[in-house]
């Protein structure tokens, strides 16, 4: 269960992650924001660059843990609270245990999106099978993604029922 001081500190956090996937929308991008936080200190924002670095990998998650380590070395996610728009792909998630995030925040779900593109995956699946010990909250800020996703309008998506 949240409390008030996290669900505003949490709303805080996923204001700048989505401050971040409006500007990969606005440059084209897959509009996917993230922020990584560690002790009340933010250590680096990311952005998906997918379009514009032409780089399948460039997501958002790799994005900010890339900026992390520069900035602060090779550990700096370690424990850390990751801030994302998007719940992570496999590939991301991966990338998270490996760099050590030991809180993930969401705004949006696939399944919420609808997205069909990733089959029955899910974050906690991708724990379950890798033995991803992770605090997840979820849906901070959701309607304000939703609505910036959908204006994108290009996730392969099941009709609304």
């Amino acid at each position: 269960m949240t409390h008030d001081t996290e669900d505003t500190e949490d709303a805080r956090w996923m204001r700048i992650a989505l401050d971040e996937a409006t500007q990969a929308f606005e440059r084209g991008d897959w509009p996917t924001g993230a922020v990584l936080v560690q002790g009340g200190r933010l250590l680096a924002r990311g952005q998906n660059r997918q379009v514009t670095r032409g780089e399948p990998t460039a997501h958002a998650e790799t994005d900010v843990l890339q900026a992390a380590f520069a900035a602060h070395g090779a550990d700096a996610a370690r424990g850390a609270t990751l801030y994302c728009t998007m719940e992570p792909c496999p590939m991301c998630a991966g990338a998270l245990k490996l760099a050590g995030v030991r809180t993930l925040v969401l705004a949006l779900r696939h399944a919420t999106l609808r997205r069909t593109d990733l089959g029955r995956y899910s974050f906690e699946a991708f724990c379950a099978l890798t033995g991803y010990d992770v605090e997840l909250r979820q849906d901070v800020l959701e309607a304000d993604y939703l609505a910036l996703r959908l204006r994108w309008g290009r996730d392969p998506v099941a009709p609304a029922r």
